[in-house]
């Protein structure tokens, strides 16, 4: 592994122990509305190759559909 990977691995570790830390004090429907934001994105971004508008669109609906099931 050169050192360009293993800098990418520590980074990406680095991100996820710091996004998953700021979630500590969310109530369960903020962590529903962010869960299902993420996954909209991820969603809209597969579905559209790619595309902002629908990265944003897929998390936008995601937020909403991940707000309603948090309640």
């Amino acid at each position: 592994m050169n050192t360009l990977q293993k800098f990418a691995i520590a980074s990406v570790s680095a991100t996820l122990l710091l996004g998953l830390s700021g979630c500590a004090g969310m109530s369960a429907q903020e962590r529903s509305t962010v869960i299902g934001a993420g996954a909209g994105a991820v969603g809209g971004a597969i579905l559209t190759g790619g595309s902002p508008l629908g990265t944003v669109g897929g998390a936008a609906v995601g937020g909403v559909i991940g707000r309603e099931v948090g309640k």
